[in-house]
């Protein structure tokens, strides 16, 4: 399982719109990932502990890793609408994540379906998402037991 500095900065490293790796962006793109490769039968790509807040998959543990990271920082810019938002930024480009075949194949394929979508778009695929859609607010997200029964109704 990846560290959660190594799956951040892979994301920052490989994700091709830098102005858009907020700390709500890339915390729910591990979400996706760790979700598509449990889907898969593999394992988590991090081991975040997922809760369903007001907004969906979040947990504070990201941006902590990132404040505390030597290879990344957290610049405080604006979004669309002028509101402040926390990016998270690479600020060591020769860092090489180390990340198992799996994990950068999670992470790739998170980054290359998502990039172009906008951000309704994106929240919206992750509020389609089995552990999401079928969850209360304010619960934990148990991904394995999710990914379980979403392949059981999935072999139906």
């Amino acid at each position: 399982m990846a560290t959660l500095e190594d799956a951040i900065a892979y994301i920052l490293r490989e994700y091709p719109y830098r102005d858009e790796t907020s700390n709500a962006r890339v915390t729910k793109m591990l979400y996706l990932a760790d979700w598509h490769n449990l889907i898969q039968g593999k394992q988590s790509v991090t081991n975040v502990q997922w809760y369903f807040d007001n907004y969906g998959p979040f947990v504070w543990d990201v941006r902590n890793a990132v404040a505390q990271s030597r290879v990344m920082s957290i610049e405080t810019t604006q979004n669309y609408y002028g509101t402040p938002k926390d990016q998270f930024v690479l600020t060591d480009a020769a860092y090489e994540p180390d990340l198992s075949a799996d994990e950068k194949a999670a992470l790739d394929h998170v980054i290359t379906e998502t990039k172009a979508l906008t951000w309704p778009a994106f929240i919206k695929l992750v509020y389609s998402t089995y552990p999401v859609a079928t969850s209360e607010r304010y619960t934990r997200l148990n991904l394995v037991a999710k990914a379980k029964e979403y392949r059981r109704l999935e072999a139906r």
